[in-house]
């Protein structure tokens, strides 16, 4: 009987390691964010400590929009004197894991996102059985009670969705082609079915592999290509959509492209007439106020929403008569 070879940590197992490490280092009295070595002007955690929170997303390492929550989270973590460890992986089993991975570390708090909410039912489960508030920011805003969770931030991604449709009825579209790159994400599902919902024109649905960007403007253009009657093109990410700006030029269509959320190039893009508009969800507020939360549910027991409502971050319009006014934000990584 031969020995298989030894399996290679996985990229998101690696950091699940990362994360245990990070929380040991915390643990043993080390800080992340500076401060007092005696933790005297900190909030106290669960063992007297500085308070030790945990932000688990489903974002992957580089990307804008992620980074903006991260900066957010990292903003009220100083304001609030917590020792904030921020891990995020695109692969759901391993999201659980980083999660499971704070609930053994004794974390006093933790903010995930339910981009595929049924894959943290278990997880936030234990989290609360071992007496951790968990609170959800977004994605996941119609699964956030039922999972469990304390407080959700975000967006209302149909609400949003059901924005944009309006708005392509006031620009006299009619067929758009909304562009899913991530499979089973319940915030970009929404999004698009938001659309088709108030939009008066066709709305068509274009799946296509988030991870490898040329091949999204290889779908975007085959498909423009393929119907020269789609005049709208809405994308689900900055990148994405400056994407489908360059897929547009390759196709020689005459579509239109708008977007949800934004970075200082897309708001560029904007200001040069490239893209039409962007839906602003403001991640670096929903990442503030994740973090701000926990710290006000374990030193005054205050709950926003009351526990049964969301807090809402957007939607809100960014267009090339207000482009100007985003660009300075957006320039510093914080819009």
């Amino acid at each position: 009987m031969s020995t298989p070879p030894p399996s290679t940590p996985t990229p998101g197992r690696l950091r699940a390691v990362a994360l245990a490490a990070a929380l040991c280092l915390l643990a043993a009295g080390c800080s992340a964010l500076g401060g007092d070595e005696d933790g005297s002007t900190a909030a106290a955690g669960s063992g007297g400590d500085r308070m030790k929170i945990v932000m688990v997303t489903h974002g992957g390492e580089g990307d804008a929009f992620w980074d903006r929550v991260r900066k957010g989270a990292e903003a009220a973590a100083a304001k609030d004197g917590v020792d904030l460890t921020y891990a995020g992986d695109a692969d759901t089993a391993d999201q659980a894991g980083l999660v499971r991975d704070a609930i053994r570390e004794k974390a006093d708090g933790i903010a995930v996102t339910l981009a595929k909410p049924q894959a943290m039912k278990g997880p936030v489960a234990e989290a609360e059985a071992a007496g951790i508030p968990v609170v959800g920011l977004n994605s996941g805003i119609d699964a956030w009670r039922p999972t469990g969770l304390l407080q959700y931030f975000g967006q209302d991604e149909s609400v949003a969705g059901r924005a944009v449709g309006d708005k392509l009825d006031d620009l006299r579209a009619r067929h758009a082609l909304c562009v899913i790159h991530e499979r089973g994400n319940v915030a970009l599902e929404a999004r698009c079915a938001g659309v088709k919902k108030t939009f008066g024109g066709e709305t068509e649905m274009l799946y296509v592999e988030g991870t490898d960007m040329e091949a999204v403007g290889a779908a975007v253009t085959a498909r423009l290509r393929q119907d020269s009657s789609i005049d709208q093109v809405v994308m689900n990410g900055a990148a994405f959509a400056l994407t489908a700006v360059e897929a547009v030029a390759e196709a020689g269509s005459r579509a239109r492209v708008a977007t949800f959320d934004l970075d200082e190039d897309l708001v560029a893009a904007i200001k040069r007439g490239e893209v039409q508009f962007a839906v602003d969800q403001q991640p670096y507020l929903q990442g503030y106020l994740a973090v701000d939360a926990l710290w006000l549910y374990r030193t005054n027991g205050n709950v926003s929403g009351g526990g049964v409502a969301p807090v809402l971050t957007g939607p809100a319009f960014v267009t090339r008569t207000n482009a100007d006014a985003v660009a300075r934000f957006a320039a510093g990584g914080t819009r």
